[in-house]
């Protein structure tokens, strides 16, 4: 695959890559960093592909296995400088205050719940789900359930 399809295909898929670095890192940085991760993984793996799955749920599978995988590294010692550069990165889109609230509460679930309430989110089928995760088509069905519930004590507090 040449670099422009590549990027063609990432700007398809930014919306979800956004979204699960959201709801797995806390700071702006971090988020960033995971990003970076997620995009090179990808870039990485795309030549092992075989087309057996959706792209798009493939790309789903690298990214939160990418996203729960750093955390099982063991972070180096980071010491940062007094003055910050004058080039920003891109930020991601501004969320609506309902939004941020979703959010939120979605960080209070753990990683497998929120891998599962994202991908049901992006209209993914309850197939897909499974594909991804790795559980049964049935079983996605009562995840989704307990979780929209939780979801919903979580925010009524």
């Amino acid at each position: 695959m040449n670099q422009e399809t590549f990027l063609g295909l990432l700007r398809q898929h930014e919306g979800i890559l956004h979204k699960i670095c959201r709801l797995y890192r806390d700071t702006p940085e971090d988020r960033e960093d995971l990003f970076q991760e997620i995009v090179y993984q990808l870039w990485k793996s795309y030549p092992s592909f075989q087309g057996q799955a959706k792209l798009s749920s493939w790309i789903y599978r690298i990214a939160l296995n990418t996203a729960l995988a750093s955390f099982r590294k063991k972070s180096p010692r980071v010491s940062y400088p007094d003055t910050l550069p004058d080039h920003v990165a891109v930020p991601a889109p501004a969320l609506t205050e309902q939004q941020e609230q979703l959010f939120q509460a979605l960080q209070q679930l753990s990683d497998a719940e929120k891998a599962i309430i994202t991908l049901y989110l992006e209209d993914l089928t309850y197939q897909e789900i499974a594909a991804i995760t790795g559980i049964d088509v049935n079983y996605v069905g009562v995840k989704l359930n307990r979780i929209k519930t939780k979801l919903k004590t979580i925010l009524k507090s």
